[in-house]
């Protein structure tokens, strides 16, 4: 599928990566109110999620939002991976997370995340996903 474009610029999708279906639905819904026109591409899973992003530079994304624990691959593991590839490391990863540890949060951050967003992700607080649409997506009108 082509990538949406948009006064001559190709915009590449938000890609999400989240098992949990409601905070998946928390996600879509924050990207739709906000009117971001990126694509949303959802995986339940870093291995897939991991294929998709190695699978050729046209199908890149803007951002990730990643899931810090997810069954297989957890979202550290997926995080040094992407990190320590040279095509995918500039690509801007900001974490879903339920749990404040402190050590998981120093640990990503050494690792290049760009921030977080601690679950449950509140859609009535829009504001949470504010750095989304305004660092890494075109907005509608």
């Amino acid at each position: 599928m082509p990538e949406l474009k948009t006064q001559g610029l190709e915009l590449k999708p938000i890609l999400l990566i989240e098992d949990d279906s409601i905070d998946a639905m928390t996600v879509k819904r924050a990207v739709n109110e906000l009117k971001v026109k990126n694509k949303l591409t959802h995986f339940t899973n870093c291995e897939d999620a991991l294929e998709y992003l190695q699978s050729g530079a046209d199908r890149g994304a803007c951002v990730i939002l990643l899931d810090l624990n997810l069954p297989g691959m957890n979202g550290v593991e997926f995080l040094k991976i992407v990190k320590a590839d040279g095509v995918l490391r500039n690509i801007p990863v900001v974490m879903l997370a339920a749990s404040q540890q402190e050590e998981d949060i120093v640990e990503t951050f050494n690792l290049g995340v760009a921030g977080y967003i601690f679950k449950p992700a509140n859609t009535k607080k829009f504001e949470e996903f504010e750095p989304i649409k305004r660092y890494w997506t075109v907005n509608k009108g």
